[in-house]
């Protein structure tokens, strides 16, 4: 079951659900656990809390940017995530954009299209409110490379 071979990995707080059947249309801003069943066009956005938690399960579809300290994937993210303390892609998990993480699981069978950007801890809910137009500055990423059949790809 996903994320089940960690204890304690829920956010202190509430979990909020956007169910299966639900279409959002537009930003969401949370803290404590938010779990995608549904679909979410528009980004979502951590508050100032360390320990929260995004999942996206497998029926779960997300068209934005992500950005929480602990990241979860097993449905599809159109959009970069940014992840400041762990990231998560479980077996079902389809990436169409860059990933920012500091520390990053994946599972055979997850899929990337796009960049693994290595990033220092609490890039993403360094900033807490990302609707008042300022950029935030990352630090330069070390980019992954992956090796195959003993050939490195840069």
């Amino acid at each position: 079951m996903l994320g089940s071979k960690r204890n304690g990995t829920t956010a202190t707080g509430g979990t909020t659900l956007i169910s299966k059947d639900t279409i959002v249309n537009g930003d969401i801003s949370f803290s404590g656990n938010l779990e995608v069943e549904g679909e979410v066009k528009g980004n979502i956005l951590s508050e100032q809390d360390q320990e929260a938690m995004v999942r996206v399960v497998e029926s779960g579809r997300v068209e934005g940017e992500i950005r929480a300290p602990r990241v979860t994937i097993n449905g599809t993210v159109e959009g970069s995530i940014h992840a400041s303390q762990h990231l998560e892609l479980a077996p079902h998990a389809r990436v169409m954009g860059d990933i920012h993480y500091n520390l990053v699981e994946m599972s055979a069978g997850a899929e990337v299209n796009g960049r693994l950007l290595h990033t220092g801890e609490a890039v993403a809910g360094e900033s807490g409110n990302h609707s008042g137009g300022s950029v935030d500055t990352i630090p330069e990423p070390e980019i992954a490379s992956i090796a195959l059949s003993g050939t490195k790809v840069d």
